[in-house]
């Protein structure tokens, strides 16, 4: 459907824009286009309204606008979702203005708005020596990044972005604002950590931070000519290390830029990027066995964490490189595996596209399946096969290479993926991606959303009435006033 096949009433728009102190943008507005552009290029949408929300007031009345004409909600945070599940065809709340980040030094956490992302929390957390587990890009959502999961350079120290969030603040499928923390809604709070943007729309996050500033980081490149025995060392080597230290395998191609040696530019590669939070003076000998491999570069060397963190943003262009992903999660990489990754690792189709597996044992494994929404704690890698390249003429190839690749080691995967991860694949892949979990959070689903408003999304169905056993959100007056006086 297109925005213009939606029948709108234009008096409750116009009420809509009125009730909006941030911009109501429609097809024709000088700044629809601008407006309406997702970070992944090969995604175009035109939304019937974009509501550009300046505070939670413009939240809670586009949610309203949506229950009471039933047009689609899409809920926008950075943009980065790869199948576009940021935008819709119908209404889309773009908490984009909503950005702020505030820190508190001395209980170390963050407070950080629905629409920030991943570089405005690293910026405002360094400036005290903290950080969280967040990304690797920093144009990335914090919201959506966090609702999925949240893996990053020090999730085998510190977890998943979602086991550092204290309590959140959601704007729910009937309007009002509600705390959620491990005292107040604790079923939604289970729900929002790792159900992605099922419950509602949440607009503030308070994460614990940890003390992390300089850090050891870089990439080690290697020939793509021992991709094989650089993955046989590299999946026992880090699984055996200590959790300060955290790096990623990757087919890539090397960058035709500054800082790589010229005589590198454009060459297939696979590499390792590292991160390591502990004592500089131990670092050489813990690495001494990946070095022994003779890596091509190494670049590992001293970096404000914020540098690590948005040392990619300059690969890849927003809003113009087309994005087609395949991902699953891993527990063991065996021989066959490796040999099948070495075999389409080597066929990238373009210079941008690339495969990643993000270690997540550690700490992420010290947390129980059950405790979050997010299951696969019993894993030690997230992999993701990216397919990226400007030209939207390409956009078949790269599809074929993600899918060809991911079917060839699906059957060495732990059978779902990050859910952040996932493209358009259909409900029994959503619900492989939870596990024991998904019944349950049917269920949530049923108690704070069950006519399904939030459905633009990897989408969770409400438990049916019969089996649903709905406890009121609300639960008591008592209870009701508690909350509120707590999230004003």
């Amino acid at each position: 459907m297109t925005a213009t096949a939606l029948h709108l009433d234009e008096s409750a728009v116009g009420a809509l824009a009125a009730a909006l102190r941030g911009q109501l943008v429609r097809p024709g507005d000088a700044d629809y286009d601008a407006a309406r552009a997702i970070y992944n290029g090969m995604i175009d949408v035109r939304p019937a309204l974009i509501v550009q929300c300046s505070d939670v007031a413009d939240v809670i009345a586009g949610v309203h606008f949506a229950r009471t004409t039933g047009i689609d909600i899409a809920i926008r945070g950075g943009g980065h979702n790869g199948p576009g599940l940021g935008t819709s065809t119908g209404l889309v709340l773009d908490l984009a203005a909503m950005n702020g980040v505030r820190i508190d030094p001395l209980a170390a956490t963050a407070t950080v708005e629905g629409g920030a992302e991943l570089g405005a929390l690293d910026h405002a957390a360094h400036a005290f020596g903290l950080a969280t587990p967040a990304g690797i890009i920093s144009s990335t959502g914090v919201g959506g990044l966090t609702l999925g999961g949240g893996i990053g350079h020090l999730s085998r120290q510190y977890g998943l972005s979602l086991d550092n969030l204290l309590a959140v603040d959601v704007v729910l499928a009937d309007g009002r604002l509600v705390r959620a923390d491990a005292d107040h809604e604790p079923d939604l709070f289970w729900a929002v950590r790792g159900g992605g943007g099922n419950f509602g729309v949440v607009t503030s996050f308070t994460f614990a931070l940890h003390p992390v500033s300089t850090v050891l980081a870089g990439p080690m490149f290697f020939p793509l000519d021992r991709a094989a025995e650089v993955l046989e060392v590299y999946r026992e080597f880090l699984p055996a290390a200590p959790e300060e230290l955290s790096g990623f395998f990757a087919f890539l191609t090397v960058p035709p830029v500054d800082p790589f040696p010229a005589e590198l530019h454009l060459q297939k590669v696979c590499a390792v990027v590292w991160c390591y939070t502990g004592d500089p003076a131990d670092f050489d000998e813990l690495i001494a066995p990946m070095r022994a491999l003779q890596p091509l570069l190494d670049g590992v060397g001293p970096a404000p964490y914020p540098a690590l963190q948005s040392a990619f943003d300059g690969l890849y262009t927003p809003k113009v490189d087309h994005w087609y992903w395949r991902a699953d999660f891993v527990r063991e990489i065996p021989d066959e595996a490796v040999a099948l990754h070495v075999q389409h690792g080597a066929a990238m189709p373009t210079p941008q596209s690339t495969m990643h597996m993000y270690p997540i044992d550690g700490a992420v494994r010290r947390v129980a399946p059950d405790a979050t929404a997010f299951a696969y704690r019993d894993c030690t890698w997230a992999m993701v096969i990216v397919g990226v390249d400007p030209d939207p003429d390409k956009d078949d190839l790269l599809r074929r290479w993600c899918v060809d690749y991911y079917e060839a080691l699906h059957p060495y995967s732990a059978g779902g993926a990050y859910v952040n991860f996932l493209m358009d694949e259909g409900a029994d892949r959503v619900a492989a991606t939870y596990r024991e979990n998904f019944d349950r959070l049917r269920r949530v689903k049923a108690a704070y959303d069950p006519e399904n408003l939030f459905h633009v999304n990897q989408n969770i169905p409400p438990a049916p009435p019969a089996t649903a056993a709905v406890p009121d959100p609300r639960a008591s007056t008592e209870e009701s006033a508690s909350t509120a006086a707590k999230t004003r």
